[in-house]
């Protein structure tokens, strides 16, 4: 089997990039008025807050689960302040929730034009997203750190440290079998190919303070990344590592899995989030069932899974249950997916922002 090489992919800085948004024409402000919202959606999201508020009071978990166009669209202080007001215990994403955000953080811009990129062969090939997601991934792997965490963490301190070359190979000879040794080997090996030099690593990050990673780690809210191998720009740059990825998101996923186990009683959100939501959700509560069943306890239950996208809902009451094979709705595999995850499943036609923007006001007015 042929592979073409990675490694000679050429990548250009971000500041040449035609970049579509800035942060300051896209970030919403919490203060100002919401978009209206329909009577059918107005009752899923009272129902939703009364959900939240009774899960908080008996200190289970509420996951919001959000795609990358909540991002894109300006979300950061909606999240910032449901974090802030204790409504939210956990936050996921996708890898390009995480990209946008990270951009936004460091270079005040985001989004390019696919088709004219892709054309080029431009698309993705930005050398700062590649590089310094890859290198926050490398670095936190050795810490431990997942996903979310790592780059969380790089955000909020504007900083990487790097151990030395001779460090590393040490700690390879001295453990070869530890637990941490592929995550130091694959730090090294990306060291050496791309010469990096070891030591503190300053990556001003400009606009943070709007930041979602960088706001779950000031508010101790775990915020976990569930990546696809290919999925996201990353993987078009010279020191894509689908070994880092993949550890990194196996973290997050035990992370998300505690999450779960905290469910009873609890509320999920799927909020734009249509693939990764619903099938990195239903893995994890059968691991978190297993492992209850292993121990003679209860399965999760009692918790409401409310589905937000601007998808048509096939005019289906998802409260009902599965509709019918030969109904339209039956094949909105989102839907489908949640609805047979236990708990009482609602679908709500809306848009990601005004759902969110509704819901965090709805909140504050208790």
């Amino acid at each position: 089997m042929k592979n073409i090489d990675l490694s000679k992919l050429k990548t250009y800085p971000l500041a040449q990039r035609k970049s579509m948004s800035t942060i300051e024409e896209t970030l919403i402000d919490p203060a100002s008025p919401p978009p209206s919202l329909s009577s059918a959606n107005q009752e899923h999201v009272a129902r939703c807050a009364a959900n939240i508020r009774s899960a908080r009071e008996s200190d289970s978990s509420v996951i919001y689960i959000y795609g990358a166009h909540l991002i894109k669209n300006g979300a950061h202080l909606l999240l910032d302040e449901l974090m802030n007001g204790g409504w939210i215990t956990h936050l996921a994403t996708n890898g390009a929730g995480v990209i946008h955000d990270w951009e936004w953080a460091f270079h005040g811009k985001s989004t390019e034009c696919v088709r004219s990129n892709v054309a080029t062969g431009t698309f993705g090939t930005w050398e700062e997203t590649g590089h310094y997601i890859h290198l926050s991934l490398l670095a936190g792997a050795i810490n431990n750190e997942g996903f979310g965490q790592s780059i969380g963490r790089m955000i909020t301190e504007e900083n990487l440290y790097l151990p030395s070359k001779t460090e590393l190979e040490s700690q390879l000879r001295e453990a070869p079998a530890h637990p941490l040794s592929p995550a130091r080997a694959e730090l090294l090996q990306t060291m050496t190919q791309h010469d990096l030099k070891d030591g503190p690593q300053e990556i001003p990050h400009p606009w943070k303070s709007s930041c979602v990673l960088a706001n779950a780690i000031k508010h101790n809210i775990p915020l976990t990344v569930h990546p696809g191998i290919g999925y996201d720009i990353i993987s078009n740059h010279p020191m894509f590592n689908g070994a880092a990825l993949g550890r990194a998101a196996q973290i997050d996923f035990s992370s998300f899995g505690d999450s779960v186990e905290g469910l009873d009683n609890g509320v999920v959100l799927s909020v734009g989030s249509a693939i990764m939501g619903p099938q990195v959700f239903e893995k994890s509560i059968s691991c978190v069932n297993n492992l209850r069943l292993q121990n003679e306890r209860a399965t999760v239950k009692d918790h409401a899974i409310y589905v937000v996208d601007i998808q048509d809902g096939g005019n289906w009451d998802w409260s009902q249950g599965e509709p019918p094979k030969d109904n339209p709705a039956y094949y909105l595999r989102f839907c489908k997916s949640y609805d047979r995850m236990g708990g009482s499943m609602y679908y709500a036609q809306c848009d990601n922002i005004t759902f969110t923007y509704h819901l965090l006001n709805e909140l504050k007015s208790f």
